[in-house]
């Protein structure tokens, strides 16, 4: 049975043992109250020595004895909301199954799972049903007794509100009346982190001072990003959309970063950490464009005539694709589950926590335009070698140069908004070189895929005309693309 996934809004109250439920049904869109079910629910919550999860406020647990008995793993999105993704209980009772520690790798890594909370609950559900009968909420009324892998059982009573087919409208004024019934903001955002207590690791929050040096810009920018991949990680691998390629935005701003701050951040420590991201980026990649041409093709074909599509083109540049996808996904896999993968993840713990800094640290309104301007620089001599090239494959190449100058003189900017005022309107002129060049170095990858497809169907005894007019409709985007960015270039400022 496939893991299901669920957004939970709720909000959460203390409340004493005495303490009795308000008029539920008079809460604006009630119509009535279901008959109250009681539950006893068991659940074991793991984590790793270090309470790797619960600091990164990630829950892993095991329940029973409930309506949706099984293994759950809870990711914070926003305040009163995380996803649930739902494993069935299966066999296993005292070791995590595999696929379940898969979802939180990108915390535990290679590290043991054991329990570290047994939490038992007598639970009271009352459901609030809309005028045809649907629910709308859920408040659970919940004893509780918590008992930690390492101390002594503690009790209290709260009341959960969950939002199940209504609007975040119920909640205020739920809150409202549950407060004038004596109930109070839970003290933690869940049970578990009042079990656990003072035992969770504190973490740092990146606040940026007033008047920042460079080592502080570079700090929040650089940790946005490991924080994007610590995201990013748990959907690639439940294959949520547009993941991967997210993934590798945030492996290439830090790459970026990491490049553009070398004054300030250790050259040799950095570009380790560069060489490492480099790798993970490219295991990624071949899903990612895989999944971008299989697009891109599926429309080009379908706005062909009719009578232009000779034999199972379509069909074949899909299976192709797709086949290079599963290939390209099984690989980003493996690599997510390779101790390489691990040291890297433990690598940029570090590299945030402690930033191997150079003796060259200034004030970051000093020393920033110096930085963005060198990537400036840089751009620009990659447009002069563009423009020199001789053939029309070296101009190929030299475009992709550009291309990767100019997304990181972006990422360079998009670092600096905090400090420089003129940063995100270099980012943004930046990023339209990126697209424009980005279309002109897809039509070059398209087009070495349409002759490879057009000689397997030639020395197949096939018609390859259509991949031949599909070669041609991309080389033209390929001009097109070229003669924008010669258009756009002289209109790019930086001073």
């Amino acid at each position: 049975m496939a893991p299901t996934e669920q957004l939970e809004i709720e909000t959460k109250y203390d409340v004493s043992e005495d303490a009795s439920l308000p008029p539920l049904h008079e809460l604006p869109g009630v119509a009535s109250m279901a008959q109250p079910v009681e539950l006893d629910l068991e659940a074991v919550y793991y984590d790793t020595a270090e309470l790797d999860l619960a600091a990164n406020k990630v829950i892993l647990r095991r329940r029973t004895g409930g309506e949706d008995d099984g293994w759950h793993v809870k990711f914070p999105k926003s305040s009163g909301e995380r996803l649930e993704v739902h494993h069935p209980l299966g066999r296993s009772v005292r070791n995590v199954p595999i696929a379940v520690v898969r979802t939180v790798r990108v915390h535990v890594r290679d590290q043991d799972l054991a329990p570290v909370v047994t939490l038992s609950t007598k639970r009271v559900v009352h459901r609030l049903l809309d005028k045809d009968g649907e629910v709308l909420a859920e408040l659970a009324d919940d004893r509780v007794t918590a008992t930690a892998a390492d101390g002594e059982p503690q009790s209290w009573r709260e009341w959960e509100v969950e939002l199940v087919g209504g609007d975040k409208s119920i909640l205020v004024a739920a809150d409202e009346l549950l407060r004038s019934a004596g109930a109070e903001p839970a003290a933690g955002p869940s049970k578990l982190a009042r079990a656990l207590g003072d035992r969770v690791p504190a973490t740092d929050e990146l606040v940026m001072p007033k008047k920042p040096r460079t080592s502080d810009v570079f700090r929040a920018y650089a940790g946005a990003q490991v924080q994007a991949i610590r995201e990013r990680d748990p959907e690639v691998r439940r294959d949520v959309p547009d993941s991967i390629h997210k993934f590798r935005v945030a492996t290439r701003r830090l790459r970026s970063a990491l490049a553009t701050y070398r004054p300030v951040v250790d050259r040799e420590a950095g570009d380790e950490i560069r060489a490492e991201l480099k790798w993970l980026a490219g295991e990624l990649g071949v899903a990612r464009d895989a999944e971008v041409q299989r697009e891109h093709f599926a429309a080009e074909v379908a706005e062909q005539p009719v009578e232009l599509v000779m034999g199972r083109v379509a069909g074949r540049i899909d299976d192709h694709l797709r086949g290079v996808y599963k290939e390209g996904r099984a690989g980003a896999l493996a690599a997510l589950e390779s101790e390489r993968y691990f040291r890297l993840l433990d690598t940029l713990d570090e590299l945030i926590a402690k930033p191997p800094l150079t003796g060259d640290d200034r004030k970051a309104a000093k020393q920033l335009p110096d930085l963005v301007d060198h990537d400036w620089r840089r751009m620009r001599k990659a447009v002069r070698r563009a423009q020199s090239a001789e053939t029309t494959s070296e101009q190929d190449h030299e475009f992709h140069e550009v291309r990767k100058a100019a997304k990181r003189l972006r990422y360079a900017a998009e670092s600096a908004v905090p400090v420089l005022d003129d940063a995100a309107t270099l980012a943004a002129r930046a990023e339209e070189v990126q697209e424009v060049l980005g279309e002109h170095q897809d039509s070059v990858v398209s087009r070495d895929l349409l002759r490879e497809l057009a000689i397997q169907v030639h020395l197949g005894g096939g018609n390859a005309f259509t991949f031949g007019r599909l070669h041609a409709a991309e080389e033209l985007r390929g001009t097109r693309s070229r003669d924008a960015f010669l258009e756009l270039w002289p209109t790019l400022k930086f001073h």
